[in-house]
C-alpha cells in the first residue's frame, strides 16, 4: 500500500493556504487544516480548499464531553472534511460520539501520543513512573479500535507494530514526516515517507519538508519519489 500524502497547511492566512494548494496542483490532493489556520480564518478555508478539488483533513484534536464532540464532528461533516482528529485519551464514549457525529462522511482518527513526545516527557506529563510511548500508543489504539474509529495518529516508530496487530482494521496516519537528512525541528519520533509506507501507514502528513522549502513543488516531487519503491 502506498500511503496518501497530506500536506500540512500550517500557515497564518487563507491566502497563503490557497496559494500553496495552487502551487502544488495535482502533486497533492489532500491537505491538513490545523489549529493555527482554522483559528485564524475559520471554516471558510475548508471550502476554499475543496473548491480547488482537494480533500481536507481537519486536525483539531478535539477533547471534550461526548455530546460536544459529537456535535463538532457533525459540523465537520457539514463542512465536507474527510478526516478529523480527536484525542484518544478522551476515552471510548468520546470516540464513539465522534464516530456517530461524523457518520459516513468523516473518518475519525484518534491521536495516540504526539510525535513531539518521547518516553521521558510522557512520564513527566502523565506522572506515571515507567510508562513508555510504545505502550501508551498500543493502549490507545486498542481503545480506538473498540470504539469504531477509522484509525489512529501515531508516529512511524509505532506504526509497524500497530499494522502487524490490526492490519486494515485501523488506518494509520503518520505525521512528522521528514526527508532523509532533513531537520526534525520540534518532532522527536520522525520517519521518512518510505519508512512510513513500509510500516503500513495509510496516510502521511508532510509539513515543513514541503511548505518551508525554497521550491515547494520540487520538494513535493521528492516526497512522491520516495514512495513508489515501497510495497506493504
Amino acid at each position: 500500500m502506498i500511503p496518501t500524502p497530506i500536506v500540512a497547511l500550517d500557515v497564518p492566512t487563507a491566502v497563503d493556504a490557497v496559494r500553496l494548494v495552487e502551487s502544488l496542483g495535482a502533486r497533492c490532493r489532500f491537505y491538513k487544516v490545523g489549529l493555527e489556520l482554522f483559528t485564524a480564518v475559520g471554516p471558510s478555508v475548508v471550502a476554499s480548499i475543496i473548491e480547488k478539488g482537494a480533500d481536507v483533513f481537519l486536525d483539531l484534536k478535539l477533547h471534550d464531553i461526548p455530546n460536544t464532540v459529537r456535535a463538532a464532528a457533525r459540523s465537520a461533516a457539514g463542512l465536507g472534511v474527510r478526516l478529523l482528529t480527536i484525542h484518544g485519551i478522551g476515552g471510548p464514549e468520546m470516540i464513539e460520539a465522534a464516530v456517530d457525529g461524523g457518520g459516513t462522511q468523516v473518518g475519525i482518527l484518534a491521536v495516540t501520543v504526539l510525535t513531539s513526545v518521547d518516553d521521558a516527557s510522557l512520564a513527566r506529563s502523565s506522572g506515571r513512573v515507567g510508562v513508555v510511548v510504545s505502550d501508551e500508543v498500543a493502549r490507545l489504539a486498542a481503545v480506538a479500535r473498540d470504539a469504531r474509529a477509522h484509525g489512529v495518529v501515531c508516529s512511524g516508530v509505532e506504526a509497524g507494530a500497530l499494522h502487524a496487530q490490526y492490519g486494515n482494521q485501523l488506518a494509520l496516519l503518520v505525521p512528522g514526516i521528514r526527508m532523509s537528512g532533513g531537520a526534525s525541528h520540534d518532532q522527536r519520533r520522525v520517519v521518512t515517507p518510505a519508512q512510513a509506507a513500509a510500516a503500513g501507514a495509510r496516510y502521511i502528513v508532510v509539513g515543513r519538508a514541503v511548505t518551508s522549502a525554497a521550491d515547494p513543488p520540487a520538494a513535493m516531487e521528492r516526497v512522491l519519489e520516495d514512495l513508489p519503491s515501497v510495497s506493504v
